[in-house]
């Protein structure tokens, strides 16, 4: 499969001026991040305010979203690998758009209830699984290896901006027209992704239909699990990735109720709050590149992943008043340093990982990853109900620096760039430098710039 680099002719430049279809999946994606963070606020706002749900009540609907990944999320890669990406991207859109706009439609029979939202956050998460295994699976099929890393900073940096202006949006709309009727922006936003997926003009080549033997789907599984636990560089960001969601999902799970409750704030006021602390993702994903090419890859994920990190302990410190600036500083620098290292990791994996692999690769990575998701979200509603939700704060936040913790003591604290190849990370051993190898998130200077829930 040939990545393609733009129209035949085209002139050098921005993607989005050259590319048409990285076009318009990003757009897609970019109204598909959008309308999430709708949900995000507006999902709990349902839960807490219209069914008046209880604090564990509340992380279990987060759990509940992304639960799928532990269920599916091996078989996922596999399923991925065997057919076209593209069409698997269009049924999960489709399939979130009919399970959103029906929210609502429940709401107006009067059969709304925090059963029926988790068994829609279960489906939705479902639909999720395959759209993210197949997406990042898709993208280096349609961009060239050169393209790669400004794609990536692109889709993050859009991402995170999409994300900011639906948390404020998301606020204002559960204050105006209701937390129920927002996920009605949620559903929009699938279909215009939808439309985006479905105009991209690239068309994969039919995968051969061969018959296989039993037991393949298991072995196809356990090739992409044995990627990740023998190789030093994806085990430990995989490692670090689930150790840091767990504590990332703990906080984020209870983040609601702690601002509503606990600081004593309206709905409106959390979405903006939410908002402004998100706008650290823009910087984040602007800065990935620039700071990757001056310091390398490997030290540039130390400063996102570790230094920025220790400042999630402000969050607990947040109070009416004045005090809701320690929330938004605190959600800034740990936003910023989720989604630069997302464009670091994103580019180096695309990079590092056999195209024919990288499906197994990310549903391996994602099964590890997003399995701690729900665990935290539960972790953060029971930590709430038995100790208090501020005390849950200090305890879920403090995990996140703790988390860069594990890149500090690997290979990646002692080299200054993540390799470019399997063959160089083979190579490069504990206590080796590997400055001589070329940096995969650092292309060019000048570059531009996922934070779903900031998930790594």
């Amino acid at each position: 499969m040939t990545p393609r680099s733009g129209a035949p002719g085209a002139i050098r430049g921005g993607l989005l001026r050259r590319h048409h279809d990285f076009r318009l999946l990003w757009l897609g994606e970019t109204a598909g991040k959008f309308g999430t963070s709708v949900t995000g606020v507006a999902m709990p706002l349902i839960a807490v305010s219209t069914l008046d749900a209880g604090t564990f009540e509340v992380g279990l609907l987060t759990a509940a979203t992304w639960a799928p990944w532990l269920v599916i999320g091996l078989p996922a890669g596999a399923w991925v690998d065997r057919t076209r990406r593209r069409p698997v991207m269009l049924a999960a859109a489709a399939v979130s758009l009919v399970l959103f706009a029906a929210v609502p439609l429940a709401a107006w029979a009067e059969l709304l209830s925090v059963g029926l939202l988790v068994g829609v956050a279960l489906l939705t998460g479902t639909s999720a699984v395959f759209f993210q295994t197949a997406y990042t699976a898709y993208l280096p099929t349609i961009l060239a290896p050169e393209d790669q890393p400004e794609g990536n900073a692109k889709l993050h940096g859009s991402a995170s901006a999409a994300q900011i202006a639906g948390l404020g949006s998301g606020g204002l709309i559960a204050q105006l027209a209701g937390a129920v009727n927002g996920m009605f922006a949620n559903a929009a936003t699938f279909l215009v992704s939808l439309l985006c997926l479905s105009r991209i003009r690239h068309r994969e080549p039919r995968v051969p239909r061969t018959p296989r033997p039993r037991g393949a789907l298991a072995s196809e599984v356990g090739e992409g699990l044995r990627l990740v636990a023998r190789d030093p560089w994806l085990r430990t960001l995989t490692l670090f990735g689930a150790a840091s969601n767990l504590a990332l999902m703990g906080y984020q799970s209870i983040l609601v109720v702690f601002l509503v409750r606990t600081v004593g704030l309206d709905p409106g006021p959390v979405g903006g709050l939410v908002a402004a602390a998100g706008t650290g993702g823009v910087a984040g994903a602007f800065a990935a590149r620039r700071v990757a090419a001056r310091l390398g890859t490997a030290r540039a994920t130390l400063v996102f992943e570790l230094g920025l990190a220790v400042f999630a302990l402000l969050i607990p410190l947040t109070v009416g008043g004045a005090g809701v600036l320690f929330y938004v500083a605190g959600g800034f620098c740990v936003a910023a340093g989720v989604v630069a290292g997302n464009v670091i990791k994103a580019s180096f994996q695309q990079r590092y990982c056999p195209p024919e692999l990288l499906g197994r690769l990310t549903a391996s990575t994602a099964f590890l990853n997003y399995g701690t998701i729900p665990l935290g979200a539960l972790l953060g509603g029971t930590l709430g109900t038995v100790l208090g939700v501020r005390t849950a704060m200090w305890i879920t936040t403090a995990g996140v620096p703790l988390a860069g913790l594990i890149l500090l003591f690997s290979p990646i604290g002692r080299t200054r760039d993540l390799p470019a190849s399997r063959e160089r990370g083979a190579g490069a051993g504990i206590g080796q430098d590997s400055r001589s190898v070329p940096s995969p998130g650092a292309t060019s200077v000048s570059g531009d710039p996922d934070l779903e829930s900031e998930q790594r």
